[in-house]
């Protein structure tokens, strides 16, 4: 074998032997970490039971957690039952002297566990939480990290269905604050303080995405409550969710401004046209009436009223209103009818006694003669007459009442019902319309 030969299984087995160095290395570190584990969780030296001391190893002072989150996602926020889900990684931070260890000159950072048990944890629990679960896929997503300076870091993915109390007086143009409440359950704040940790407590994904509402922002805050076995320490995060508007305006608003607008319809039909008039001002009506049970079943009966109550039951005045008016034009259809039925008897009778006066004059000529004043005296009734005519021509002329003079162009009074109608309502509903915007949009602005 020439030179090059030996050079290269001689490189080979020294390569061998730094691998084999190198793996009885890590053997002999994870043996170092099995010792350092057995030495402060051992039997008879660690117990999970006792609270860990307080600041700077004092015992008559409270062990102080710091905690933080991450939140995952929001899947839903449900109106009816006033709640919401929320997917988070909750973190808990404590310092236990008892858990101090040598970290290798450096080389030991933590240790891992997976077993919440071994060692002491706050009891903390979620104060608002109506259901919630661990996640256990493909293992139980929780660890414990251990620093050499008895820093113990807990960490643990969650879902939680929360209780968020709804104030929908707005409802849909309303803002609504879900709280997160954490609290200790036996401990007081004598043994056990929860503070947030500084700098940045809780962090949001970014591409958060809710269907309905956006996240504008959240604040975190204390809540410690007092009871009758004392008082207990407990934190807060306030989530500000602002409802989007555009859905609730394709899908409510502008299909009853339309539903409105076609129950006008029936003032430019014919009067004479009954079916279609009342099929119309039926249909619509009925129609209305189905969308505001259908707004009603997505949310919860409260005592209050809502702003889209307030949209609803004016569009269904204003449908309703156009169905009684019509009634209203039916009958002054069948007044106005039987006012000219009565006006032609009465002609036809005055027809038929100046027929007979005639008559009666025609056969009395020939027998007498009447002669006529040529000078009509003054007090006689035909000059009085035609004194106060010259004297109301001589007064001043009256202006003309343009209103009265274009509905003299309508001669029966269920026409002019008609084309006050064609105005009145569309005006009104204008009106209505700013005074509600208005109203509920600079409200909305007062509550921020």
């Amino acid at each position: 074998m020439g030179s090059g030969h030996y050079f290269w299984a001689i490189l080979y087995f020294a390569s061998l032997c730094s691998a084999s160095l190198a793996n009885n290395a890590k053997i002999n570190f994870r043996e170092k970490e099995k010792k350092v584990l057995d030495q402060i969780l051992g039997a008879g030296k660690y117990d999970a039971r006792i609270r860990p001391s307080g600041i700077n190893g004092t015992e008559n002072t409270p062990t102080t957690v710091q905690v933080n989150m991450f939140l995952r996602s929001i899947s839903k926020i449900d109106d009816y039952k006033m709640e919401y889900s929320v997917q988070l990684t909750f973190r808990e931070q404590w310092t236990d002297e008892r858990l101090k260890f040598d970290d290798i000159q450096g080389r030991l950072k933590y240790l891992t566990l997976t077993e919440a048990n071994r060692v002491w944890m706050p009891d903390l629990f979620f104060s608002n939480e109506k259901e919630g679960h661990f996640h256990n896929i493909i293992m139980p997503n929780v660890y414990i990290r251990i620093f050499p300076n008895g820093s113990v870091l807990y960490s643990i993915r969650i879902s939680l269905t929360l209780a968020c109390p709804m104030n929908l007086k707005l409802y849909p143009l309303d803002r609504q604050i879900c709280s997160l409440r954490m609290a200790s359950y036996g401990w007081t704040t004598d043994d056990l303080v929860f503070l947030w940790k500084s700098g940045d407590p809780v962090q949001v994904v970014k591409n958060l995405h809710l269907p309905r509402f956006t996240l504008e922002k959240f604040l975190t805050d204390y809540c410690n409550s007092k009871t009758n076995t004392g008082e207990y320490s407990c934190l807060k995060v306030d989530l500000l969710f602002k409802r989007e508007f555009s859905y609730y305006l394709i899908q409510i608003y502008i299909p009853c401004c339309m539903l409105v607008i076609v129950s006008w319809v029936s003032f430019w039909l014919d009067q004479g046209a009954v079916p279609a008039r009342v099929s119309l001002g039926v249909t619509t009506l009925l129609t209305m009436a189905t969308q505001t049970s259908g707004i009603n079943a997505s949310l919860p009966p409260v005592s209050y009223t809502k702003a889209i109550d307030v949209w609803t039951g004016v569009c269904l005045t204003f449908v309703f209103g156009a169905l009684l008016e019509f009634a209203l034009v039916n009958y002054a259809s069948r007044s106005d009818m039987h006012k000219e039925n009565m006006k032609k008897k009465r002609r036809d009778l005055e027809q038929a006694s100046l027929d007979a006066a005639s008559d009666l004059l025609d056969t009395d000529s020939n027998a007498t003669f009447a002669m006529k004043p040529l000078v009509r005296h003054p007090g006689d009734p035909l000059a009085l007459e035609k004194r106060l005519q010259c004297e109301v021509h001589m007064q001043a002329p009256k202006r003309p009442n343009c209103c009265k003079t274009w509905l003299s162009k309508f001669p029966t009074r269920s026409k002019r019902i008609d084309v006050i109608s064609r105005i009145t309502f569309p005006l009104v509903f204008a009106l209505f319309n700013l005074v509600y915007w208005s109203t509920y949009l600079f409200r909305e602005e007062e509550d921020e």
